[in-house]
């Protein structure tokens, strides 16, 4: 939800005590001499070390057969590596060539992968530009990364003329060489606490606005934000705490239940020098929770206003999500600049819970329609809309399974290819693909697997990673119709088993509600002896939406080797199980999650070798505040 909660501990055995210290050293750099001498004395600390040392200098801990593959030839053949030879496969003989050694990895990460299916696109630089660029027009900004929960300060025209810069609490609009420079706003002041052309935390950090100054296509017109956070009081950071001396980072920061800052957004015409601010509330006035504890109605669809983006069909407007303060009605919404006016496009309401503040949204070639992602039947599925608002066909309507993502709208076929949460358990994904008409709905992969592909761009052959949580990850070729035409990769457990290493274990347990069934994991040290008793840590996070199991397989973490049981736990507050779960948790954070969670590990008290008075609880971020 809306605040990050710091990570903390909840240790009540010295062995997961031991443990925390050497996690966070780990992170930190090599521990004091004083520090080494503590864990060398601890329980299994000589496993841990013979364990990292055989992992460090013998290779991982299994080959895995999971395939990271590039199309080439217009699709008509993939390229891939493995065992440090680059591999060729040609779709139309079905051969396999080794074609030479396999690119080295730059150092200190990793290839990019494929973009999360459905997803919007990552955040513009300091230096980002405007939608609708010009190609190859020079950006007049200097390149630079937003900080988190940051915006862009300077962004530049489309047509690389015009540069708008944040300043001083106010936006300055320069040509691209900084010459000519005008004041656009004048009102921004920190002792009012108006702010113009940025953003407060909330929206960078929890609504993933990471712009507040966006130019029309055109380079004729140029929007940006303007913030009152006069309502909201500080919070404050001590800073630099192993300086001498240290500092204070100031910030307006919302808790719960408080005022939240005012956002409105505002257009200036470059030619003529005039400014509207858009009428994003329909003209309703700013409310918040009243501070003489009267009811609130929670009204007023506007009370947050983001990811905002200009038109790309012609028609010059700015579109915009709003939402309530509780953020159970959404609209998406289309402001038009010469009148301020908005109207609005599509509306989501879920009463009993949190609409998604950010549903997916795909454009079409036209720019004026697009798939709408929507859970208004209680479940994630694709609709079809234009921009009138007009709602064109249901793509999909499942009612007992959500979609996951949307991995290609395929126009020129009239097809999307979708994955969606209808394996044996919601956890194992699958592809499907249907037409854009919602006809001819069919899964292409096999619902005892979780799926990972990639699509030729011709959309007629599909390179398949499939695993789960105990069956190593192999790769595979489909045709269009999901028929194997080849088997690709498999896994190779030789030293998985020689260093004694054991699946993950997933087991199933009744929430606190002594209905719901949910699901958790438990990994085992190497030297596991079911005679002996065991203390556990339990990884937890708990924050609404946020997954903690995956059907994927993986070696358990090197910690087991310390003598503990790895566990993690979910609540009704995971994702994949349709809305209604998830209004469980609605407006009872802290309190659903929480007794779920605690009920997980009661599931594992009638383990024998389970020791239920040694049980350490850590999380970071939701998950701190859970522990």
């Amino acid at each position: 939800m809306r605040h990050r909660t710091r990570s903390q501990f909840l240790i009540p055995g010295a062995a997961a005590l031991s443990f925390v210290l050497l996690t966070s050293l780990n992170a930190q750099g090599p521990p004091q001499q004083g520090v080494l001498d503590r864990l060398a004395a601890m329980p299994g600390y000589a496993q841990f070390t013979k364990m990292q040392d055989e992992l460090r200098t013998g290779g991982p801990a299994f080959v895995s057969g999971a395939l990271n593959v590039t199309w080439v030839d217009d699709g008509k053949a993939f390229t891939y590596a493995v065992g440090g030879k680059l591999h060729r496969f040609d779709l139309a003989t079905k051969q396999d060539i080794v074609t030479g050694d396999a690119p080295v990895a730059p150092p200190g990460g990793r290839d990019a992968g494929p973009g999360r299916a459905g997803g919007g696109g990552g955040g513009q630089g300091r230096g980002g530009r405007g939608a609708g660029e010009t190609p190859g027009a020079p950006n007049p900004c200097p390149p630079s990364q937003v900080q988190r929960g940051r915006q862009s300060e300077c962004v530049g025209s489309p047509d690389g003329k015009l540069r708008a810069v944040y300043r001083d609490r106010n936006l300055w609009i320069a040509n691209a060489d900084g010459t000519n420079e005008r004041q656009v706003t004048t009102d921004g002041d920190e002792k009012k606490r108006i702010k113009y052309g940025t953003g407060s935390w909330v929206y960078g950090e929890e609504l993933g606005q990471t712009t507040a100054i966006w130019w029309s296509p055109d380079s004729t017109k140029v929007g940006f934000y303007r913030f009152d956070e006069s309502p909201v009081k500080d919070f404050y950071l001590q800073m630099t705490q192993t300086s001498v001396q240290s500092s204070l980072d100031v910030e307006a920061y919302p808790k719960a239940g408080a005022p939240n800052p005012i956002a409105d957004i505002l257009v200036h015409d470059v030619a003529s020098g005039q400014t509207r601010q858009l009428d994003v509330r329909d003209g309703k006035p700013f409310t918040d929770i009243p501070a003489d504890g009267s009811k609130f109605t929670n009204d007023n669809v506007g009370h947050y206003v983001y990811r905002v983006a200009w038109s790309k069909d012609g028609s010059g407007e700015l579109y915009v999500n709003r939402t309530n303060r509780r953020q159970n009605a959404l609209e998406f919404a289309a402001c038009a600049p010469t009148t301020g006016k908005c109207r609005v496009i599509v509306r989501e309401d879920w009463p009993t819970g949190w609409v998604v503040n950010s549903p997916g949204i795909n454009w079409l070639a036209d720019n004026k329609r697009f798939v709408w992602t929507s859970e208004r039947n209680g479940w994630r599925n694709l609709y079809l809309y234009d921009v009138s608002g007009k709602l064109l066909n249901a793509i999909t309507s499942h009612a007992a399974f959500e979609v996951a993502g949307i991995t290609r709208v395929d126009e020129v076929a009239g097809v999307v290819f979708y994955t969606s949460r209808d394996g044996d358990n919601f956890m194992k994904t699958q592809l499907h693909r249907v037409g854009l008409d919602g006809r001819g709905d069919v899964r292409l992969t096999d619902p005892a697997f979780n799926h990972t592909v990639s699509l030729s761009p011709d959309g007629k052959s599909i390179v398949d990673v499939y695993q789960t949580h105990k069956a190593p990850p192999a790769t595979r070729l489909l045709d269009v119709s999901g028929k194997v035409v080849a088997e690709l990769a498999k896994s190779d457990l030789t030293r998985f088993t020689t260093l004694g290493l054991k699946p993950v274990e997933f087991f199933t347990y009744k929430a606190a509600d002594g209905k719901t069934d949910l699901h958790g994991s438990i990994a085992f040290p190497s030297k596991f002896d079911p005679a002996k008793k065991y203390p556990a840590l339990a990884s937890v996070y708990g924050g609404p939406g946020s997954g903690v199991l995956n059907e994927t397989f993986a070696a358990p973490s090197q910690t087991t080797e310390y003598g503990f049981l790895m566990v993690s736990v979910s609540s009704r507050s995971a994702p994949g199980r349709g809305k209604r779960m998830l209004d469980e948790v609605y407006q009872k954070l802290g309190q659903v999650e929480m007794d779920d969670m605690a009920a997980g590990i009661r599931a594992l008290w009638s383990r024998p070798y389970f020791d239920k008075t040694r049980v350490g609880i850590y999380g970071s971020s939701y998950g701190g505040y859970s522990s």
